[in-house]
This record gives structure tokens, sequence and C-alpha cells, in this order.
């Protein structure tokens, strides 16, 4: 008889896991006072200004401009730290495609170099053989939470004069040498789309300690405007990219809540770490004291199928999710296999546009394997849950490792 559930066995787990997003009665409050205040928008206002400069001292910055979602702020940065046509930037080849479309929007040209395995962030022992005479820029993420090496990586921008944009989306509050990252370049860039840990359902901070790189941000986000300037002059090439009042309210809420649920977060990935490495097969993320804290927007560990009948990764995935998981394959591919950059559809309907880069040489081995066979990822809010659910966790591999005859 069938002892897994995706062959007709009984599931190991039937309850859920907390529910996403979180809110009680703040953000119903906030959200009132914004509506009856009748200033709706940013510009009239004090939610988005008041979060911002919070939200920007949290992360040790001068400068915090809120805009409407993560890609623009990503945009925006680059071209605020003076990032334009033609211009290559180096970034990791496993990341979301935002990372590589901001660098493409501001006119650059995205250069990918691969991960490095035991932290799948760039792999910064690569990166100056990337580095080129149009390259002006590095674009660090900051994945799943886990700090980017920011000591190499400045060292490495310094020497070449590079300019440097991190991508924090899944980041706020992770630390690196007990700095927190998105204010340890020249900018940085975090979300608050509805997935992320801190959300307003969409939106995006831009973070700097550069008075100019912020001047730039603003007017970018403001239709080229300058601050506190005539309303109808216009001196740069902008938009409305700005963040509403009702955003504002929504974030000041979950900010207030924030540092509980990290350190929750936290809690439960140091106990799933302990765990799981004792599951041959199951390898997480080698620990980094640099790394003195971690937002853990994803849980994430290698899965080598050797130890469970060498079924592939998605098998392994199916089977978690009939024993009541929820697990992602994470990345199916690396960027540059993206239909996007294979074909070099940048223009408008798709219009094919040489940049001078060949995406279709580029074969990064721990990339491609992250992606097809060996990453996996928890969302963050199954960390949210108790230690009962996180040995759930544990015990639904286990299982499936017991019987994995069965995932043949």
């Amino acid at each position: 008889m069938a002892k897994l559930a995706i062959n007709g066995g009984a599931p190991l787990r039937t309850k859920p896991f907390p529910k996403w997003p979180v809110y009680d009665e703040k953000e119903k409050q906030y959200l009132i006072e914004a509506l009856e205040s009748g200033k709706w928008g940013a510009l009239h206002g004090n939610r988005v200004k008041s979060f911002s400069e919070k939200y920007a001292a949290y992360h040790e910055a001068k400068h915090g401009i809120c805009v409407n979602s993560g890609t623009t702020a990503l945009k925006i940065a680059l071209s605020s730290v003076g990032i334009g046509q033609g211009d290559e930037v180096i970034l990791p080849a496993y990341t979301f495609i935002a990372t590589a479309t901001a660098i493409l929007d501001a006119g650059a040209i995205p250069v990918f170099v691969d991960i490095d395995p035991d932290t799948y962030n760039i792999d910064v022992d690569k990166i100056e053989e990337a580095i080129t005479e149009r390259t002006r820029g590095i674009m660090p993420v900051h994945f799943g939470g886990r700090a980017c090496d920011m000591d190499k990586i400045n060292t490495i921008a310094k020497k070449h004069d590079l300019k440097v944009v991190e991508d924090a989306a899944q980041a706020w509050g992770s630390e690196w040498n007990g700095k927190k990252v998105g204010a340890l370049g020249d900018a940085g860039c975090f979300s608050f789309q509805s997935s992320k840990n801190v959300t307003s359902a969409e939106g995006g901070i831009i973070l700097t300690n550069d008075d100019e790189v912020a001047m730039f941000a603003k007017s970018y986000m403001n239709c080229g405007r300058l601050e506190n300037g005539i309303w109808y002059e216009h001196y740069y090439l902008g938009g409305n990219f700005r963040m509403t009042e009702f955003q504002g309210a929504i974030l000041t809420a979950q900010f207030e809540r924030y540092p509980a649920m990290k350190e929750k977060r936290e809690q439960n990935a140091r106990y799933l770490n302990e765990k799981l490495s004792q599951i041959e097969g199951i390898e997480t993320l080698p620990d980094d004291d640099r790394i003195t804290s971690n937002s853990n927007h994803l849980y994430i560990f290698r899965y080598k199928k050797e130890h469970f009948g060498n079924a592939p990764k998605a098998k392994f995935i199916d089977a978690m999710r009939k024993e009541g998981f929820i697990i992602s394959a994470g990345y199916s591919i690396p960027l540059y296999s993206q239909p996007l950059l294979k074909n070099y559809a940048f223009g408008p309907r798709g219009k094919k546009v040489d940049v001078g880069v060949d995406y279709s040489k580029y074969k990064l081995p721990e990339s491609e394997k992250a992606c097809y066979e060996e990453a996996l990822w928890l969302p963050q809010f199954v960390l949210l849950g108790e230690k009962e659910d996180m040995d759930d966790i544990i015990n639904g591999i286990l299982k499936i490792k017991e019987n994995a005859q069965e995932l043949q």
C-alpha cells in the first residue's frame, strides 16, 4: 500500500500554514485616516514622507524615496547614479527578471555572472572577469534576504570606478557585518510587492547617502520636477512614479510589526538549518558570521536527487505539495535563457535590438544547476509558523526520503 500522498497515501499535514498578508486594526485605522484626510496623493499628505524617513533611518541611510514598485526603484536608481545608454551593468544570472529589465529600461546592458552555490548570490570572485571598457555598474542581489559580500563588491567597484546599486528587494533589515544592506552602495532598492515581508500590494523605495543621487531620484519619480520647485517646470526625463498615501498608511502599519516578525522568521530558519542539515540529500546554505541579520524572504535549500532515488526536483516538489506543504522550484531558467534576452526583444513590440552582447554563449553552471536541479524555496510566511510547523516540514522531507522508491 502506498505511503506517499502523491500515490494515494494520507498526507502528513492537513492544516494550513500562516496566511499572508498579515494585517490588523492598525492597517484599517491608518487607511481610514488617510481616506478621511482628503489627501490621497503623496504630494499633499505626510504618510509616504513619514514612512520613507523612518525606513531610511532604520537602514542608516540619509535619504529614502518611495516609488510605485521595486522595479521602478531599480530603474530610477540606475539613472540617478549616472548609468545610461550603452553602459554595461554586472548582475547575477539567478534573480528575478526585474533586475535585468531595470537595466535595459535605463538604456544599459545586462552582463551576467554566475552565483556562488553556498550563497545563491553573485560570485564576487567572478565579477572582475566580466568587466569591460563599457562596464559602469554592479547590481548585486541580496537573494532571499541573504546579504552579499559588500566589502568585496565595493572594493572592486572602487578599483574600477563603478557604481553599485543594490537590489535589496527581498532584504528589509538584512545586515552585512552589522550594517544594513541597501545603504552600502551608491543606492539601494527595496520592494513592497504583495509577496514581500513588508507589503503595500505594490511599491518600492530607493535609499542613498548621496545628496545628488537623491535629488535626481526625487525628480525622476515626480515628472522631472525639482523638489520645492515651480510645479510646471520640468528639468529631467522623469515620470509619475509616485506612491499613494494609502500605500504609505499600510506600510507604516506593516513596518511597525516587522521587527518581531523578522525575529520569528530568523528563529525558525535557524531551527530548519539545524535539522535539515542532518538529512542526507538536503543541503542548507552555510552559515556566515558576516551575515549578522537575514530577512528570510525565502528559506532556500538544495536538493540532491541521488539520495531520493534519482527523482527529479519536480517530482520531489509534487510529492511535498501532496503531503500538504508550500514549496517552490524557484526560477525555472537563468536570466540569459529568458526569451526576452535570447531574442533581444528590447524594442517596441519585441523588436530585436543588438546590444553587443551574445547571450546565447552564456552557460553558467551554478545558475543552471540551481534552476534545473537543486534550488528549493519555502516562502517567508511559512517561517511565521510555530516549532511544530517546522517539525512538519522536516518530517515531510523525511517521509519522502524514506519512501523514495515510490517516486519512480
